[in-house]
């Protein structure tokens, strides 16, 4: 039923209680999970000396998430892969499902409501309502929370 999971992280981001439910998947369906992290620096719009510092710090933190997913993930058995792309994280996602062939997305979503939904707005809402695939959200708590 699926063979390959598209699996979103965030750069910097040291929990996604949804690594676990992709490597379920992948375990029951022998799957390969194609790990992925989106830069979205706007380097091409900031301008100024920190503009590109800030940038490779981003870059950085994508690679060692990536790296550390991944690794988990092939500690378990898994098939894994993954990637850093620049860009929107919406397209890259987008992206990204169609280019490893993703059978099902599983991503993360925050528990934010109220003022902070409204403005922050949420990269997996945009995936379920415009993916060309299944995905399965995991619950996550804000840090504040």
């Amino acid at each position: 039923m699926y063979d390959d999971i598209l699996l979103p992280v965030a750069p910097g981001s040291a929990a996604n209680d949804a690594v676990p439910h992709a490597r379920s998947l992948a375990e029951r369906y022998g799957a390969t999970v194609h790990v992925v992290s989106a830069v979205d620096t706007l380097e091409h719009t900031l301008a100024g000396p920190r503009a590109g510092a800030f940038s490779e710090r981003v870059e950085k933190s994508a690679e060692r998430r990536v790296e550390t997913v991944t690794e988990e993930l092939e500690a378990a058995g898994i098939d894994a892969v993954g990637s850093v792309i620049h860009g929107d994280p919406l397209r890259v996602i987008e992206n990204a499902i169609a280019d490893t062939g993703a059978d099902v997305v599983v991503m993360p979503t925050h528990t934010r409501t109220g003022i902070q939904r409204v403005l922050l707005g949420s990269v997996t809402e945009k995936v379920v309502r415009t993916s060309s695939v299944p995905v399965v959200t995991v619950p996550m708590a804000d840090d504040e929370a």
